[in-house]
């Protein structure tokens, strides 16, 4: 079985056959207990449950179950707000030791937020409100498993969630069945993202091509210098970089202008720039290494350059799936 989506929405819907969740920023799983053992599934039905033996054992009160089915995210938490960033080394974890090791480093929670199956019986066809009163009435609670809180007030929820650093809202509505594997207009998620500027250090041409432009190396002025933020190629297909091209092509090489180590796949192939051009980026938080998560082209700053921006030493946020 593979999990319900949720649709992407431009705000939180309003009313009161909407309930309103945090959006975690992790892996989504479904946790299936038959006879007190414990398998976990990820969103593409690949077992993962190797990965997360903070699951497993009789400490996350799972094992205490005969038969039952969860919808939830895994999250690492650091400093009140899960970080992708300490997640990600676990997701592809298929060594039992190495697994226990960082489940001492880096552990794992499981945010349950649905009931998909109990006690032997299927109950998708019930509408959310009586899926979320089995879910709260069945006693999780653990180190390793919560049943997060659902909230009425979806924008104070989205307020505080940008607050926090977290990575959005997600929306449902009350009288919802729970629909497998399909993404459902009853269920929406609000992503916060920010927008600002940063300046070129360097560009890379598209793979396998000498005349378009790929990515674009990117930095923020800092009081040590200019920090690397990564790497961003979405949104540069066609005209847009068709346009911006000649303009990079007439900066000049200065060599590498970061004060930090730029990753070598990343460097590959770069030509490096005088960091003079800045633009506006749109982002989904920072990363716990510095870099933007899954930004995405604005536009040029023509009226700005690398002087007019702030020098400051940005603090990494992890807020993403």
């Amino acid at each position: 079985m593979r999990p319900m989506l949720a649709t992407p929405a431009v705000g939180v819907p309003v009313g009161e056959q909407w309930c309103h969740e945090v959006k975690w920023d992790g892996m989504r799983v479904l946790v299936d207990v038959r006879g007190g053992r414990v398998r976990v599934w990820s969103r593409t039905e690949r077992d993962v449950t190797i990965a997360f033996p903070e699951l497993t054992t009789d400490a996350s009160g799972l094992t205490a179950y005969d038969d039952l089915l969860l919808d939830g995210e895994v999250v690492v938490m650091r400093g009140g707000i899960p970080s992708f960033a300490a997640l990600a080394e676990r997701f592809n974890v298929t060594n039992a030791r190495v697994a226990e090791r960082l489940s001492a480093t880096a552990p794992i929670t499981l945010m349950a937020f649905d009931v998909l199956r109990a006690a032997g019986t299927d109950v998708t066809g019930l509408p959310l409100r009586d899926r979320r009163q089995l879910l709260e009435g069945a006693g999780l609670g653990s180190p390793w498993v919560q049943v997060p809180p659902v909230f009425d007030d979806g924008e104070g929820l989205s307020r505080a969630t940008a607050e926090q650093g977290m990575e959005g809202v997600v929306s449902k509505r009350w009288a919802s069945p729970y629909v497998p594997g399909r993404r459902s207009d009853d269920w929406r998620k609000t992503v916060h993202r920010t927008t600002d500027s940063f300046v070129v250090g360097g560009w890379k041409f598209e793979t396998d091509s000498r005349d378009r432009l790929g990515a674009l190396l990117i930095g923020a002025p800092t009081t040590s210098g200019l920090q690397y933020r990564g790497r961003i190629g979405s949104g540069l297909a066609g005209r847009t970089g068709a346009a911006l091209l000649p303009r990079l092509r007439e900066l000049p090489d200065e060599g590498d202008p970061f004060v930090d180590d730029v990753p070598r796949a990343e460097r590959a192939g770069a030509t490096w720039v005088r960091p003079s051009l800045v633009v506006d980026l749109e982002f989904h938080g920072i990363s716990e290494v510095g870099r933007l998560r899954q930004p995405t082209w604005k536009g040029l700053r023509p009226d700005l350059t690398a002087s007019d921006l702030t020098p400051a030493d940005l603090t990494p946020k992890d807020t993403d799936a």
